[in-house]
């Protein structure tokens, strides 16, 4: 019996319900675990894109046979399976199947362009590249890199089949739908923009591979208690499922609370509307700027939402603006939770609507599994209402660390177990967190994290660049926009062509959401006589008036 310390002092039904499944003394049979809800749910639905309809049975089968398959290509336990597909039905299929396989998988940001990708098949030792046709021609040219040589099981969802891989139905189609035997647990691990250079992988406590799978069960489990996602209910993914939290938010769901998910590839205000009302959707993660182009539809199309059918709307990813969050809270009720967390430390504080609106812009209190602490600069621990950096430390003993990259993991820990995203906050006197502020290099666009030194990278590289400055500035839609300051090499002249052709040089060697939308033209960008570059100088006026800091 595999069995989680709980910890004492829960403090809401969600966490008392989530405490109670980890400290059961029910067997922890659920090894298989899409086995049981494919018994019981059959022919109920399982997964809904705009593709189709799996049913639980069809679902359990497929995945089945997509162990035989990566077993058959040579797959043990611990390895890695990098996969590039959109929100579709096939994602959750092998995501599922490297759960029970014991096998890492790398959902990959669909964005990247081929030596992104390269790169991550490299860094994360990936044995496997599943890919969706789509994105066929950036996997094969990524696939033509030396650095992905070490990576020969490649496979494509749909249609084109490059050169050198496998169809993933004939795949499928020559493999066993029985059961597989000796199954352990496996996990995610997401690649996060780093501070300097490529991004780096999140090994977490779901990473760890080889367990009995019933650990993923009561973590999934714990998971949909803690945020109050109800059993037999529908999850409805409007977000790229790469992303650590849209992928918790709709995998946890389908296996902690055998909940159908009903996803879209891209996001359109009207349709999510539309999608709650059709299938009776139950949760729901959105970040602010999806809340913005809800708020923006044409009032008849606002008005004809019924939605009563959601029991608990998350948000979290990026600040929202207080407005935005009254706003939504005034439209669609008590039913919105927000969360301050990451990929490294998964759901650290958790506010529901009531206690927001008594504390209006806090990110909740601790989960009763997280200890938060505020530290200033000198490293003494913050009184109440004195802002430092939020570290926070699991009370049950899990960390974090980024694979391949010890400096990395020791700059991102106060101590061995206490770690940090990089932000700034305080917590008041009744122990609710407030962030203040975050580390200024980050971006985040659409609840999208961008870090400006990669950016910085490609922009000096151009023959006419010199050196260069990435920074957010305000964006009432996207909460912040890429924008670059560069320093031209004497006798070049500054003009709008040629912010043009520096845009479009970024553009090839960068994923779309990442390439500066306008750029500024420095005589000399401010830097200290050591190097340090004063980015605030650049960043600050921009953000003058806006009422905000982040």
């Amino acid at each position: 019996m595999f069995r989680v310390p709980v910890v004492a002092e829960v403090t809401s039904p969600g966490e008392q319900r989530a405490s109670a499944i980890m400290g059961s003394d029910k067997e922890a049979e659920i090894a298989q675990m899409t086995k049981p809800i494919a018994e019981r749910k059959g022919g109920e639905i399982a997964l809904v894109d705009e593709h189709g309809e799996t049913t639980w049975s069809e679902f359990d089968e497929r995945v089945n046979r997509m162990i035989h398959a990566v077993r058959a290509a040579g797959l043990t336990t611990g390895d890695t399976i990098a996969l590039m597909c959109g929100n579709r039905r096939e994602f959750f299929e092998v995501t599922v199947a490297a759960i029970h396989a014991g096998l890492v998988v790398v959902p990959v940001n669909w964005h990247w362009v081929a030596a992104e990708l390269a790169y991550v098949i490299a860094d994360s030792d990936a044995a496997a590249l599943i890919v969706e046709g789509r994105y066929a021609a950036v996997a094969a040219e990524a696939c033509a890199d030396d650095r992905a040589v070490g990576c020969p099981t490649r496979i494509v969802i749909g249609d084109p089949v490059p050169d050198g891989f496998e169809a993933y139905e004939q795949v499928l189609a020559r493999s066993a739908p029985d059961e597989p035997e000796e199954q352990s647990s496996g996990g995610p691990m997401f690649y996060t923009s780093g501070t300097t250079g490529f991004p780096k992988g999140v090994r977490s406590g779901l990473t760890a591979t080889g367990h009995d799978p019933a650990l993923v069960a009561l973590v999934a489990q714990a998971a949909v208690g803690l945020l109050q996602i109800p059993s037999d209910g529908v999850t409805l993914l409007e977000g790229p499922a790469y992303h650590s939290a849209q992928w918790a938010l709709s995998v946890l769901p389908l296996l902690g609370a055998a909940s159908t998910v009903v996803m879209r590839h891209h996001f359109d205000a009207a349709e999510l509307l539309e999608l709650v009302d059709r299938y009776g959707v139950t949760n729901i993660h959105l970040v602010p700027t999806q809340f913005i182009r809800l708020l923006k539809l044409h009032d008849e199309v606002r008005e004809g939402f019924g939605g009563e059918s959601l029991v608990t709307v998350i948000h979290g990813a990026a600040p929202c603006p207080l407005e935005v969050k009254q706003r939504m809270l005034a439209w669609w009720g008590p039913v919105i939770t927000e969360y301050y967390g990451g990929t490294e430390g998964g759901f650290l504080s958790i506010v529901s609507a009531q206690e927001w609106l008594a504390k209006p812009g806090s990110l909740g209190r601790p989960t009763n599994t997280t200890e938060l602490m505020i530290v200033a600069e000198d490293g003494h621990v913050c009184e109440v209402g004195e802002a430092g950096q939020i570290y926070f430390k699991s009370r049950i003993g899990t960390d974090f660390e980024y694979h391949k990259a010890p400096e990395k993991t020791e700059a991102a820990h106060l101590a061995p177990g206490v770690g940090t995203l990089g932000d700034v906050g305080y917590l008041d006197d009744d122990g609710y967190l407030f962030m203040s502020d975050r580390k200024i290099d980050m971006i985040i666009s659409g609840g999208v994290n961008i870090y400006p030194a990669e950016i910085e990278g490609v922009l000096v590289c151009h023959p006419v660049v010199t050196d260069a400055a990435v920074f957010g500035i305000p964006d009432d839609e996207m909460g912040e926009q890429v924008k670059a300051a560069v320093e031209l090499a004497a006798g070049t002249t500054a003009s709008d062509d040629l912010a043009a052709e520096l845009i479009a040089y970024a553009r090839e060697h960068l994923a779309g959401y990442k390439v500066p939308k306008t750029i500024d033209f420095e005589e000399q960008l401010p830097r200290s006589p050591t190097g340090k570059l004063y980015k605030r100088l650049l960043r600050d006026p921009y953000w003058e008036g806006s009422g905000r800091t982040i």
